[in-house]
């Protein structure tokens, strides 16, 4: 059922190429040695089963209400403009407007301020 929520979903795919080169940062820099794992290496050893999983996920949870957009994500300046459009484009058609102005507001006004005074 339509409840008029908007899904967006974003699978950032890295090259197995950039995955080693982030991960020997991880360890030749000190202040960054906190995000490794050593399951990491393990984890990479299934690359390719990794692959075929992640497809299927996709293919399978992709909607035309809820799709999947796969962002190239080698190099971050390029993922972060990617997202950023599709989130602007996604907004624009939306259609949103700031909702009409209540008629005599200064009334509500004279009123809570009443309630206010008699509390």
């Amino acid at each position: 059922m339509d409840e008029g929520t908007t899904i967006l979903k974003f699978f950032l795919h890295i090259s197995k190429s950039r995955q080693a080169e982030r991960f020997l940062a991880r360890l030749d820099r000190p202040n960054r040695r906190w995000k490794f794992n050593p399951e990491d290496i393990e984890k990479r050893e299934n690359w390719d089963d990794y692959q075929v999983a992640f497809e299927a996920m996709l293919s399978k949870t992709s909607t035309h209400w809820a799709p999947w957009y796969v962002i190239p994500s080698d190099r971050k300046w390029y993922r972060n403009m990617v997202i950023a459009e599709i989130i602007i484009d996604k907004l624009k058609s939306l259609g949103m407007q700031y909702p009409k102005e209540v008629p005599d507001i200064d009334s509500y006004r004279d009123q809570l301020i009443e309630i206010i005074e008699n509390d």
